[in-house]
């Protein structure tokens, strides 16, 4: 590669690259840590893409409907902050760029959303980027369709790497945007033949081109050092019905002693090369350096949305005014004021006609009251849609002649739907919730922790949630999955034990604007235990007494779900021996932990035996048992301990103890 060349054909440009390399080279050298490579090689894409295409606005970047950058590959994250401090991001100081993966800097080691204005999503693990764009692709065709052109207009631009690529998640991810024809969704491919351990064909020989065409893309392959073709292939990508792939050749750590190798991949910190590699680009600046012309260039092209952003807001403002405030309270991730009435309206009708459903079977009742209020909502299923009952009769299908339709058939793509649904929500105006089987909450787990991670509260419905699903057997029952969400930080995990229950979950769910909920429910149905109607979310406050003693309490059983029900049952058996006992349903363990003591004190006093009851591992309940004034020789627990078993549920239930009997016979034991 002849940097001479590159230089004194596209003089201008080349400043304006040179930036970007220089900026990540220093602060690279700066953290003794870090990934260089990938910026210095794509710093080309990325002014071309700044400097002519991209919408955006530095001084307001929250801007709704300007373009989303996101970096899949986000190794490579001192290229985002090098373009969000040069194109004049209020927060990207260039501190914040000296201080680079160090303690209290927004500069993470990878680019974490919250963190920084102008960081759409977290891209670590690879492939989630790309996933999540996929939903703000979707994201921006939805709302195109409700609210027209003048308010919603924009693209989704993706630059991701091989690492991406080779990702399974990817593949689920391109599947999908091409079969919706996303035509506003332009990804550059970042093809520079490297991994960590060597030449990608060390471990791949897929045509990346052909995989992309195959899956309905329009693919162009240029030259990802050459400003002019850079500008064609987007224009080009541009205006093409079907999503693009931009195939950019390119060098990893461009100019640098290690261009070319495995090493340039990861941080080049060699002082003497580094003085090489800016030597070669022209660049007689000092470390963390802009001479003010190149700055100056840069903050220009920070500014030059500025005439599109007031546009818009003027377009905005002549829009009626419920309208507009429609708009903001979707963006700002609002639920209507009528959502609360409708949940205390159904709950109250259940506690009435006390109906015997599955709880999957409640989680519908629910929604085909709230989708109708809700136009925001975005619902779907892994293949799954008339087990998870995740579509409401008002909702038609999201399709390439229907974007207004507001129902996923996301396929057998569990992966790609959770990452999808994360970047509906983080593009905003959108409240996805998406379903699947329990036990495939290990297919979804990357982006259902990067969900918890980022603050965003996607709605993962997880139905046949135990081995009351029966004779599918153990590959299907999940038992520890539970426990893996339970252990997720900043997740909600709600187990309801009946249809009131279900409605109070998924009131909080949609009102949530910071925490994701995993809703496990089961296959088999169960009674109405919230016989009397409560306008209180009882849900809310993560458990509370069912039943109490009616004499002297020596007995405290508690319990989750389908198991709340032979809670019931075990307390009947109890009573009728003079034993008196309270039952705890237990609907949200982190919503009681956020109970003040005097309240937990109340629903779990110390004295009584104790007693769990799930169809799943012990794991997690020992915090209940032991803690909270619990004693270990006063406590036991009835689920599972093993794998399930192919079989019908009730007699699953009774060979693996899990009955109201087991729980009697339990508590005698303990007394």
């Amino acid at each position: 590669m002849d940097i001479a060349a590159l230089r004194s054909a596209h003089p201008d440009h080349w400043k304006k690259a040179a930036a970007i390399r220089a900026l990540t080279l220093d602060a690279v050298h700066a953290a003794n840590s870090g990934h260089s490579g990938m910026p210095m090689g794509m710093a080309d894409v990325a002014t071309v893409l700044f400097e002519k295409h991209l919408k955006f606005h530095a001084a307001s970047p929250d801007w709704p409907d300007r373009d989303r950058f996101i970096l899949s590959a986000g190794h490579g994250s001192m290229l985002l902050y090098s373009l969000l401090h040069l194109t004049g991001y209020a927060d990207m100081t260039l501190d914040q760029i000296r201080n680079f993966r160090q303690w209290g800097a927004i500069t993470a080691g990878h680019p974490e959303y919250g963190h920084a204005k102008g960081i759409e999503t977290t891209t670590g693990p690879l492939g989630q980027g790309i996933s999540n764009a996929v939903g703000f692709a979707m994201a921006e065709e939805m709302l195109r369709a409700r609210f027209g052109r003048k308010l919603v207009d924009h693209y989704t631009y993706v630059i991701a790497g091989d690492g991406c690529l080779m990702e399974g998640v990817s593949h689920e991810a391109i599947g999908l945007a091409g079969r919706h024809a996303l035509s506003k969704l332009i990804v550059f491919w970042d093809n520079n033949n490297i991994t960590i351990d060597g030449t990608v064909d060390l471990a791949d020989r897929t045509d990346q081109v052909k995989r992309f065409r195959a899956s309905g893309w329009q693919v162009l392959e240029i030259d990802g050092h050459d400003p002019e073709a850079i500008d064609a292939a987007i224009t080009t990508a541009k205006s093409s019905r079907k999503p693009t792939m931009i195939a950019c050749k390119t060098h990893i750590a461009l100019g640098h002693a290690a261009q070319d190798t495995s090493k340039g991949h990861g941080a080049l910190t060699d002082a003497g090369q580094l003085a090489a590699a800016k030597e070669a680009y022209g660049w007689p600046y000092g470390p963390f350096e802009i001479p003010a012309d190149v700055k100056s260039a840069w903050e220009a092209i920070g500014a030059r949305g500025t005439a599109e952003h007031d546009a818009w807001t003027a377009r905005l403002g002549e829009a009626s005014q419920s309208r507009q405030n429609e708009f903001a309270r979707i963006f700002a991730g609002e639920a209507p004021k009528a959502l609360s009435a409708r949940i205390k309206a159904l709950k109250k009708q259940i506690s009435e006609e006390k109906p015997s459903v599955a709880t999957r079977k409640s989680s519908e009742m629910v929604l085909e009251v709230v989708n109708p209020i809700m136009p925001e909502t975005v619902g779907g299923s892994a293949d799954l849609s008339g087990s998870n009952n995740t579509r409401s009769g008002d909702m038609s299908v999201f399709d390439v002649d229907n974007r207004k339709g507001r129902y996923v058939h996301w396929g057998i793509r569990e992966h790609g739907m959770a990452a999808a649904m994360n970047g509906m929500a983080l593009h905003g105006g959108i409240r996805p919730y998406g379903g699947t089987f329990m036990c495939f909450t290990d297919y979804a787990r990357p982006a259902m922790r990067l969900a918890a991670l980022m603050k965003v509260p996607s709605v993962f419905v997880m139905t046949h949630d135990s081995i009351g699903l029966g004779e599918d057997g153990p590959t299907h029952q999940p038992v520890e999955h539970l426990a893996i969400s339970r252990a997720t930080p900043n997740t909600w995990v709600f187990r309801p034990c009946d249809t009131v229950e279900t409605a109070e979950a998924w009131e909080l769910a949609l009102r949530s604007t910071q925490t994701p909920s995993v809703l496990s429910l089961t296959r088999q149905n169960v009674p109405t235990l919230r016989t009397e109607h409560k306008t209180a979310n009882l849900t809310a406050r993560g458990a509370y007494v069912l039943a109490d003693a009616t004499g002297k309490r020596q007995a405290l059983l508690m319990a989750t779900g389908s198991e709340v029900a032979i809670a019931m049952q075990a307390r009947d058996l109890l009573e009728a021996e003079g034993i008196g006992t309270r039952v705890v349903s237990m609907p949200c363990w982190e919503l009681f932990e956020e109970q003040d003591e005097a309240y937990r004190k109340r629903v779990l006093p110390g004295g009584p035996v104790r007693v769990a009851v799930e169809a799943a591992i012990r794991f997690g309940w020992d915090r209940w048992l032991y803690g909270e004034r619990g004693k270990r020789e006063k406590s036991g627990f009835i689920g599972m301990h093993d794998f399930g078993a192919s079989a019908p549920a009730e007699v699953l239930y009774e060979k693996f103890g899990i009955t109201a009997q087991a729980v009697a016979d339990k508590v005698k034991s303990l007394l």
